[in-house]
């Protein structure tokens, strides 16, 4: 057998609180099973605050491949689990953004996704951390967690990602520019900034950010959106949106594998898309920390 082959069975695991969980649950099992995979357990969690734990379980007992059904924060909430163990990543992208899913190549339509779990391959790829708390793709603070704090769940289920901007139009009234310090080790910066993005995949809110970040490169990017300007802060994200030709304009990057970072005032963290943390915090990579099922 190829070493990067994929296992023929597998535990799958859907949030059916994601955007798409609930209505594609009982599809993904039998798209899953006709496509030749064997589920030793299929759980739709209606609690979000379990879902780690299913996963838990599923490793303990043996699972070769755990297949996690929801957003970026799913997968982010529950790739701990994995870490160091022998077990591989399968993705099934039901959330709003699926930046992680966009980053690795995976179709974001059920039937792709499928296809890929059953008939694709292996890739040791990177996570990120922030303190001791393991992401997928990205961690930001800025505009971001606030909108990811308070948008409602009804306008991400039924808008998508056009639901993020709606709400970030309104988020942007009452924000105001932080005093952003970068520290990796050998050289410190300082700069006023209205958005940070700790990348460790090229994606982040389904946009493509960064050309320089990738899942096995062995380093973080982070990228701040300089100055105090609003303005900037949206045209950065439109003209990042629609790839125009000087959509880097606004941005500073650094590349590293760790950073320190400090903020005045103090800002919160959203790892994935969840607000788990604050400011200061230690943002690394952990290279090579797990495996994923990815196209051939």
């Amino acid at each position: 057998m190829e070493t990067n082959s994929l296992p023929r069975e597998a535990a799958l695991i859907v949030n059916v609180h994601s955007r798409r969980g609930e209505a594609l649950f009982e599809q993904a099992k039998q798209k899953l099973a006709d496509a030749g995979v064997k589920l030793t357990m299929a759980e739709a969690v209606t609690d979000p605050d379990r879902l780690q734990d299913s996963v838990r379980q599923a490793v303990e007992a043996g699972a070769p491949m755990v297949i996690v059904g929801g957003g970026d924060g799913s997968l982010s909430g529950t790739v701990d689990e994995l870490v160091g163990k022998g077990c591989v990543f399968g993705v099934l992208p039901l959330g709003t953004a699926n930046s992680f899913a966009r980053t690795l190549g995976i179709p974001l339509d059920i039937d792709g996704a499928v296809d890929v779990i059953a008939s694709g391959q292996r890739r040791r790829i990177d996570l990120g951390m922030i303190d001791r708390d393991y992401f997928v793709n990205a961690a930001s603070l800025g505009l971001s967690p606030m909108i990811g704090r308070t948008v409602p769940a009804k306008l991400k289920r039924y808008l998508g990602r056009a639901g993020y901007l709606v709400w970030a139009v309104k988020c942007s009234i009452g924000f105001r520019a932080f005093r952003l310090m970068i520290d990796d080790g050998m050289r410190e910066r300082r700069m006023w900034s209205t958005e940070v993005r700790i990348l460790n995949g090229a994606y982040h809110g389904g946009v493509e950010l960064s050309d320089r970040a990738d899942v096995d490169s062995g380093e973080l990017v982070v990228q701040a959106v300089v100055g105090r300007s609003h303005a900037r802060l949206a045209w950065d994200w439109y003209a990042k949106f629609f790839k125009l030709r000087d959509r880097n304009s606004h941005t500073e990057e650094f590349r590293g594998k760790s950073f320190r970072i400090e903020t005045r005032p103090r800002q919160r963290i959203s790892i994935d898309g969840e607000v788990l943390a604050a400011t200061p915090a230690m943002a690394k990579v952990a290279a090579g920390a797990i495996d994923v099922a990815v196209p051939r």
